[in-house]
């Protein structure tokens, strides 16, 4: 797969829909931002079906159309569990995917511009962008960050779908959210390019990926995708110095196995063993009904096997205290959490990070 740029590069300016790309012969283009890095041919889009190639320019048909946002959900639900705990994000979204999971749990935002796509294939292709963009409310970068002050977020976040497909609305957004001294955080399946990370420097402060599983037979089968880029962008990010936590929805029969949870717990302990593991419950959905839900026990297991690996901080929703963060140093409890809401003990100075017991640093996003 093609990582660095090697021909004629567009940038992308604040506030226009333009996108990183590159421009190659009889105006075809390759978008730079995720791991597909797919040549679009013009009038035609890439796999996500919202990057659409205009006459040789890349446009991102659903910028300033955000599709789902609100100022409500818990940092605690993308999950960030070391970014400012207890904290309401402004979370928003566009319609639109590079994956395609069978068990997605936000199908109906992230599929539905691939939906879009194939009725309109034979009759109307060239009306894609028209009804894409229906599906949004016109948001500006600067009116998103606006509302997130109006409802006194701290937390700016780009979640529900994926927000590498809307890489530029996004880093805009993050732009003006750090001005007004907002966080700016992404929950990804991991596909970003090695060129888009570097556009994500300095703009966003933390990501927590999705590492769906360990066999690459898996990404290809369920997610139409393959699993050595999201691993290369888990390392990529920690090198960057943006913040990582990492989350594996747990399905019973496919991921579950001692030796697969094995397998991903050894590879994050090998990037940094304080990278933050969150291992999730799977319920039917989309098209993946015929599983069961995982037990808590899977769960407990999960969680075991990463403690086992070496990892520091492994959380599941167990009610052993999965969820609670306590020092890896003296073992005080300093996050405890219920739900999505979570409070710091008298032992945790939540401005630097420290456990006031041990004077242990824990690392993350504290203010």
């Amino acid at each position: 797969r093609m990582e660095e740029p090697r021909a004629a590069v567009v940038e992308h300016e604040f506030g226009t829909d333009v996108c990183y790309h590159e421009r190659l012969a009889n105006d075809v283009v390759r978008c730079l931002d995720c791991a597909h890095h797919c040549t679009i041919a013009p009038g035609k889009t890439g796999v996500c079906c919202v990057r659409k190639n205009y006459g040789g320019i890349l446009r991102l048909i659903v910028y300033g159309h955000a599709s789902n946002a609100n100022g409500s959900d818990p940092v605690e639900k993308k999950p960030l569990y070391h970014v400012m705990p207890g904290q309401l994000t402004y979370s928003m979204a566009t319609v639109g995917c590079n994956f395609a999971c069978s068990f997605c749990q936000n199908w109906d935002l992230s599929q539905c511009a691939r939906d879009l796509k194939e009725q309109l294939k034979e009759s109307r292709p060239d009306m894609l962008d028209v009804e894409v963009s229906k599906l949004g409310y016109r948001l500006s970068p600067a009116d998103l960050v606006e509302k997130a002050l109006q409802h006194g977020n701290k937390i700016m976040a780009f979640t529900y779908s994926e927000p590498t497909i809307f890489l530029e609305y996004a880093l805009d957004t993050a732009r003006l959210a750090h001005q007004k001294g907002l966080k700016a955080v992404f929950k990804s399946n991991g596909y970003e390019s090695a060129y888009a990370v570097s556009k994500m420097v300095g703009l966003i402060d933390a990501v927590n990926v999705d590492l769906k599983a360990f066999k690459d037979s898996f990404y290809q089968t369920e997610c139409k995708a393959r699993v050595q880029p999201v691993m290369d962008t888990i390392v990529r990010l920690k090198q960057a110095g943006i913040w990582v936590e990492v989350t594996t929805l747990v399905i019973p029969n496919e991921n579950d196995s001692n030796e697969e949870l094995a397998q991903i717990a050894q590879f994050l302990a090998s990037v940094d063993p304080l990278i933050p593991w969150h291992v999730t419950p799977f319920h039917p959905d989309f098209k993946m009904t015929n599983k069961t839900r995982t037990p808590r026990s899977t769960l407990a297991r999960a969680r075991e096997i990463g403690l086992r690996a070496g990892l520091k901080f492994v959380y599941s929703r167990t009610d052993d205290g999965g969820m609670d963060t306590r020092c890896p140093n003296c073992n005080t409890l300093l996050i405890e959490r219920s739900g999505f809401s979570a409070s710091c003990t008298a032992k945790f100075d939540t401005t630097t990070g420290k456990c006031l017991a041990c004077s242990f640093m824990l690392p993350g996003v504290w203010h």
